[in-house]
């Protein structure tokens, strides 16, 4: 039976303490802040990161360098026979192309899984990987099963300001000022490739309301019936303001009873589009393993 191990990359949410205790390899992700280079869960904290947002630094996100890439590969294949790796979804980076170009030159060794996750559900189909990994699938199998189950997950985030996506040119200074005037809260949708609009809030509350009832429909209609712990998962993330994420977990908790719900601070390349004070929460249908 040939030892396969999981590589994922920063955006998972999973950090390089849990990654030694999942038995995972993690990729940190690397940011330009004001011209200087920094790698999250390295040499770049949560706090920092948001520290130097607030501020006004100048940062953009940027994809692993080829290099850093296959040396982790290569680290890896010395103790293992194959590696699946899962980068964030190909729709919101060129990392996961760029990762299955450099996979060519491993002769099948390494797999690229494009299933288009990110964040909370990105570390959820690392967590799958393992489990199918350790009852024997091979690296060619478990992309296989992950990406035939790459649409069965969505994510909704509520955001506290328009200010970064006004900045990074995703909405007009228009818009944003209209929607700051209204003090609308926008709820964005991640299901499959995009980044997408899905509503408008005007209130926190109305928004946490859309974002629950948009899970459980998604359970309803699309991942198999009712909300169940045994067929779903419900996970969630926040930027920067861990307090109102615990307050929002418990809420969702007693709209759902017995999901046991992980939480995460949000992956930093969609914290720096989308800025401090964001909430979200997701649902997938659970793997069968």
């Amino acid at each position: 039976m040939s030892r396969v191990a999981i590589v994922t990359d920063s955006n998972s949410g999973i950090t390089q303490a849990a990654a030694k205790e999942y038995g995972i390899y993690v990729l940190p992700m690397p940011f330009m802040i004001n011209e200087e280079t920094f790698f999250e869960d390295i040499d770049l904290t949560q706090d920092q990161f948001y520290e130097k947002l607030q501020s006004g630094a100048n940062i953009a996100t940027s994809q692993p360098s080829p290099e850093s890439v296959t040396r982790l590969w290569d680290q890896v294949l010395e103790e293992y026979d194959e590696l699946v790796h899962i980068p964030m979804s190909s729709g919101l980076s060129g990392s996961c192309q760029s990762a299955m170009v450099l996979a060519g030159d491993y002769e099948g060794r390494v797999q690229v899984v494009n299933n288009q996750r990110i964040s909370v559900t990105q570390r959820q189909s690392c967590l799958d990987a393992k489990l199918l990994a350790d009852k024997g699938k091979s690296a060619r199998q478990i992309r296989d099963i992950l990406e035939e189950d790459k649409f069965n997950s969505s994510i909704y985030i509520m955001l506290d300001t328009l200010y970064y996506l006004k900045k990074g040119g995703r909405i007009t200074p228009a818009a944003a000022a209209i929607g700051t005037m209204l003090r609308l809260k926008p709820v964005l949708q991640i299901q499959g490739e995009k980044l997408d609009a899905f509503a408008k809030a005007r209130t926190i509350t109305q928004g946490k309301g859309i974002m629950t009832n948009a899970v459980r429909n998604d359970m309803e209609k699309r991942f198999g019936g009712a909300p169940d712990p045994a067929k779903h998962w419900i996970s969630m993330a926040y930027t920067y303001d861990r307090e109102a994420g615990e307050q929002f977990r418990e809420e969702v908790k007693e709209l759902f009873p017995g999901f046991e719900i992980h939480m995460d601070p949000l992956s930093l390349s969609v914290a720096c589009h989308i800025g401090p004070g964001a909430l979200a929460v997701t649902c997938s249908k659970k793997l069968v393993i």
